[in-house]
């Protein structure tokens, strides 16, 4: 990364602001010794303002980072693995997660992010695929550890261990494992980097305007790509994290204006139920709203703008590449379905079915190469050489803007036609009375495959299938409306918002 950018956008987010020399001394030995890692992060920032306040959940209130770190160093004392065991983590967002995330990174082993979501039969396979040594978990899992047989470890009991005495780097680096969103069976282990340097944090606040010293709330869950990244960034700004345990719209809405929050990082289908809300009577204090993790549905941007004003940024990545590009407020109002443009020092292509780059308007495979790819999976080989592909389909326009038409795997042939059912979901997302929708291919004897829609309706909205089918024949060609329709009471998601496809009712025959 070169050092003109590196500096010019730490000056800009506040992070060469002169500090007291004996701080700032040791703010910069924290990162020599530790580097850019979790611990490292947790440690410069408690050197140069150990009374700023680091976290405030919705349980244990203010913690400042002098105690967060005491508490991930009690949790590093008392951890009864070894270094380079893998350490499942089963927490909710909250304080304890962060000390248990550190403390098990500056202990030299693995942290493996566990989706709270995880049912406990999934539990048991991703604990053996993983090949965890135990699992740490807060007061809300402690029955799972029994269930799946695995030695456990309760997160309140490891913090209220004996008083941490001072430690060195492990000899071995900690490598955090985030898994893959687990939509279509057992997630897989994605190795992380850490990072060498500012360069990745400047890729992102240079085009996501977060400054140091933010007071931040975080709602995407921490063991998702969005949210460590999240805690990666806040970290590095010497943030203050607001943090509650379960997402609550209301409660968030409230959680903004009570701590004066400039910044939100969300996934889309919180913005969805945020809007869902009256208006509030006062708009919180927000400079940045960043979500990712899934496309932002139909005309979201645009409302959500309207109502919070133009705030709002979309970072299109996945758990392998991480960021691809990140469309911006002023992105998002001239084109509300683009992913944005790729940040400094990242490419992205498209190719097409031949591996050759595609020009703009012409879709393909997207692929990214940027400094903070993933190392490989977990049990299996390094991951080789050059771009990683995203598994989506899109294409850039003339502007350079980047838009993600489809999963490769989602595109479906309808009577020799190609269709991608993300066009229609944005389509249906913005009829009126049409609360949420996923649309899926379904096999057909006649066309090969076509489109099946599954619709959750606002309460007392009177839609029937023939108005959505017509909504779709008015706007888009034949092959892309939907034969059947299914209305459902809610769709099926992961704890990140995505739609499990594989659990919707299949369409009666």
């Amino acid at each position: 990364m070169d050092a003109p950018f590196v500096l010019a956008t730490m000056a800009r987010r506040g992070l060469l602001t002169p500090g007291p020399p004996l701080r700032v001394a040791r703010q910069l030995s924290a990162l020599r010794t530790w580097g850019f890692g979790l611990a490292g992060e947790l440690r410069q920032a408690a050197a140069r303002d150990p009374g700023r306040v680091a976290v405030i959940d919705d349980e244990r209130g203010p913690v400042t980072y002098a105690e967060l770190l005491d508490r991930a160093t009690r949790v590093t004392r008392a951890l009864p693995a070894e270094p380079g065991d893998r350490v499942g983590v089963l927490c909710r967002n909250s304080a304890g997660m962060l000390s248990t995330l550190i403390g098990v990174a500056q202990f030299g082993a693995d942290p493996v992010l566990i989706n709270t979501g995880l049912p406990p039969a999934q539990l048991a396979r991703l604990s053996t695929a993983q090949n965890l040594r135990l699992i740490v978990h807060d007061d809300d899992f402690a029955g799972v550890p029994a269930e799946i047989a695995l030695p456990a470890a309760r997160l309140a009991e490891l913090t209220a261990a004996a008083g941490p005495a001072p430690l060195r780097p492990p000899a071995r680096p900690s490598r955090t494992i985030v898994l893959t969103s687990g939509t279509t069976g057992t997630p897989k282990g994605a190795r992380r980097p850490t990072p060498t340097g500012f360069g990745p944090l400047c890729c992102i606040v240079d085009r996501i305007p977060l400054r140091a010293g933010v007071r931040l709330m975080i709602t995407a869950p921490l063991f998702h790509t969005w949210g460590f990244a999240a805690l990666q960034i806040a970290l590095a700004l010497r943030a203050t994290v607001v943090l509650r345990r379960r997402f609550d719209p209301a409660a968030t809405v409230d959680d903004l204006l009570r701590h004066r929050c400039a910044g939100l990082i969300a996934v889309p289908v919180m913005l969805q139920r945020m809007m869902e809300l009256p208006p509030p009577a006062a708009v919180p204090p927000l400079s940045v709203v960043a979500v990712s993790g899934s496309a932002l549905p139909g005309g979201l941007a645009t409302r959500f703008m309207d109502r919070f004003g133009d705030v709002l940024y979309n970072l299109y990545g996945s758990t392998e590449a991480s960021w691809a590009s990140i469309a911006t407020p002023a992105d998002l109002r001239a084109a509300p379905g683009t992913a944005g443009r790729p940040p400094h020092g990242t490419r992205v292509e498209v190719r097409d079915a031949g591996g050759r780059e595609s020009p703009p308007g012409r879709p393909g495979r997207l692929f990214v190469s940027n400094d903070m790819l993933f190392e490989g999976y977990t049990g299996g080989a390094e991951r080789p050489g050059g771009p990683v592909a995203t598994g989506d389909l899109g294409h850039v326009d003339a502007a350079g803007r980047v838009f993600v038409d489809g999963r490769e795997d989602d595109m479906i042939v309808s009577g020799g036609e190609n269709v991608f059912p993300a066009e229609v979901e944005n389509l249906l997302a913005d009829l009126p009375g049409v609360r949420e929708v996923a649309v899926a291919g379904t096999p057909d004897p006649e066309f090969g495959q076509v489109l099946a829609a599954y619709v959750v309706r606002h309460d007392g909205a009177v839609l029937d299938a023939d108005a959505v089918r017509d909504h779709v024949r008015e706007r888009l060609a034949r092959f892309c409306v939907p034969k059947e329709v299914v209305f459902l009471t809610a769709l099926p998601r992961n704890a990140t918002g995505k739609v499990l496809l594989r659990e919707l009712r299949p369409p009666a025959t």
